[in-house]
This record gives structure tokens, sequence and C-alpha cells, in this order.
């Protein structure tokens, strides 16, 4: 009964509404309203055009002025300087094109506004014209297509014969990732998720000798100027591993593996001192400070610091704590790198660990 009344009480309103809307036309009988435009109209349209696209323009500037903090600072990987590069030149070429083409559509909407003595001039064909401004874009897509098609193999190259890469499996699973280190043979032993049981978590092959020094940890410790081929698997859905300061990102598929490589150049700390993250870092504390007052006044714990670190994350939507799920990265000299990785047990020495208890 209540739903029947408030739709006649809304049925009610429109047709009140609808009435003094009637009242108002005969109250305004005078006045023209005409559907045709009038001069007076054009030339306030033609106007209008003109503000908007200085409005345009203006807030284009402000944004890359104001929000450039928000931008990704330079690549922490070696092939995404050759990424970082095809992006800028795809977008100013974009910024050109869009500068021209809504400076012209706005500044001739104005230019040619109707008047009444004007009369428009007909074109039925411009071949020449036509022909113009057909090859232009098919020069500069194929040109831009071209390059990235080169720029994509390049990235995707992946060699393991190539110098001394070192191997490492990521393991994508809801909601967590986990890495696995191949031993002193650099190779990693067989997996299936089939035998996932207890420890086994990342389903290793216990008969294939070649896992038994393979080493399983939460984070990702990578050596600084060292090739890292990095071998995906997920354990149930679709997953994607996403490095955005390295410029890597791929997908983790159910039922096989996929692969990425890249050589970090940048080590944790360096990045973390660098000019860009530390005032990226102060503003994001100032923030924290603030929300941090607002917090311990209405009884709540107030935020940490922020520190900058790597982190892996999942850029699909895996689930209801896709949101959560991450790694954290750090990059960090060879001679530090091989340190960390002595103290990390082998799966080997957990099984046995296992057999004895």
């Amino acid at each position: 009964m209540t739903v029947f009344l408030t739709i006649v009480v809304i049925a009610l309103f429109g047709i009140t509404l609808w009435q003094m809307s009637k009242i108002l036309k005969l109250s305004q009988a005078k006045i023209d309203n005409s559907q045709v435009a009038n001069d007076k109209d054009n030339n306030l349209q033609g106007k209008l055009m003109l503000a908007f696209v200085i409005f345009l323009y203006v807030l284009m500037i402000y944004c890359f002025t104001q929000y450039n903090s928000y931008f990704l600072p330079e690549s922490a990987s070696e092939h995404g300087v050759d990424y970082d590069r095809l992006m800028l030149i795809s977008m100013v070429l974009i910024m050109i094109v869009q500068i021209l083409t809504q400076g012209l559509l706005h500044f001739f909407s104005y230019k040619y506004r109707g008047k009444k003595e004007n009369k428009a001039l007909f074109f039925a064909d411009n071949d020449k014209l036509e022909f113009i401004w057909t090859i232009i874009p098919v020069i500069v897509l194929a040109g831009l297509i071209i390059y990235g098609l080169f720029t994509w193999t390049d990235i995707m190259n992946i060699d393991e014969e190539d110098g001394d890469p070192l191997i490492v499996e990521l393991y994508a699973y809801q909601f967590d990732w986990r890495a696995r280190y191949s031993g002193e043979d650099n190779e990693l032993g067989k997996a299936n998720v089939r035998f996932i049981e207890g420890i086994n978590t990342l389903g290793l092959d216990v008969s294939d000798t070649y896992g038994k020094d393979d080493k399983i940890t939460n984070e990702l410790h990578l050596p600084v100027n060292r090739k890292v081929i990095f071998k995906m698997r997920s354990q149930d859905v679709l997953h994607s591993a996403y490095m955005p300061f390295f410029r890597a990102q791929m997908n983790v598929v159910p039922g096989m593996i996929t692969e990425f490589a890249y050589t970090p150049t940048v080590t944790s700390e360096e990045m973390r001192n660098s000019e860009f993250m530390v005032e990226k870092v102060a503003t994001i504390n100032k923030i924290r400070r603030e929300k941090s007052k607002k917090l311990v006044a209405a009884g709540d714990e107030a935020l940490e610091e922020y520190t900058f670190e790597y982190y892996l994350l999942c850029n699909k939507i895996c689930g209801v704590s896709h949101y959560n799920m991450q790694m954290k990265i750090i990059v960090e000299s060879e001679e530090d790198y091989k340190a960390w990785l002595k103290t990390q047990p082998t799966f080997g020495e957990q099984l046995s660990a296992q057999a004895s208890n």
C-alpha cells in the first residue's frame, strides 16, 4: 500500500509540474519561442564554443602541471626505457592532434556561425582533401604500430641461454603470491596443483630432484642489473602479475605457464632516496598525519608513516580480496641478494623437517 501511495504522489507531482509549465508558456506568449536559431542564438553558441575550448586547454595545462606527481618516475628496469619512449611518442602525437583538431573545430564553429545573409557552400566531393586526411593518419598509425611491434618483440625476447639469468617462479592464488627460486642448478623443479598437500603449497613434484633445492618465499628479492626470467603459475583463477615501476605485466593463467623477463636497474634504496620519491612520500605522509589526527580524535589508532617499497600486484579482479593481493619486491645488490637467499630453507629441507616431526 505504501508503494502504491508513493507512486500516486509522484504521478500527481509530475502532473502539477506539467500544468505549471503550460501556465508559464501562456504567460510568455509574446516571447519568440521559435525552434529556428536566429543570429543572437548563433552568436551566443559560437562564443560558448570558443570559451569551452579555452577552458579545455587551461584545464589540460593545469592537470599536467599540478598532478604530475601522480605520474610514475623513471623506469626501474632496462626495457622500461624503450617502453616509456614509446609511451611518450604516442602521448605527444595524441596531444598534437587533440590540440589542433579541438582548436580548429571550435574556432570554425565560431567563425562560420550562422548569419541570415550567409549561404552554405556545398562541396560534392574533394578527392585531394580526402586523400590528405586519410593518408596522414595511415602513415602515422602504421609507424606507431610497427615501432610498437619491434619494441614488444625486444621486450618479449626471453632467452634462458643469454648470460646468467635468474629463474624465478611467481605463484598466484586467492589472494596472495609466492616466489620460488631455483637452486644452484638454476632450474626449477616440476610442479602441478594436483600435488598440493600439507606444506607442499605450490604442488612441487617430490620425486623430481631438481625441485629439492628450490626455495619458496613470501618476499621477492631481486639482484640489481641481472636479468630475471619469471615463470608464472596460477592455482585457481586468472590473475595478473603487475609490477608498475618495472613496466612489467603478464597474465597468470590456470593450467599453463606464462613468462616475462626484465633486468632491474634501480635498487629499492636508490628509488626510495630519489628526488621524485622523497617528495612524493613527504606529500603522502603529510596527508596521513592529517588523517591520523582525525582518527585519534575519534578513538582509533593513528596511521603509520608511509615508506616506499616496490610491490607485485594483481591487476585482475580475482575475487573479494583482490585489492589486498600483493607481495613486496626488494631490489638489492648481488651480494645482499645472495646473503638473503642463503637464509631461506630449501624445499628438501622443509620436507626433512616435516618428516622428522
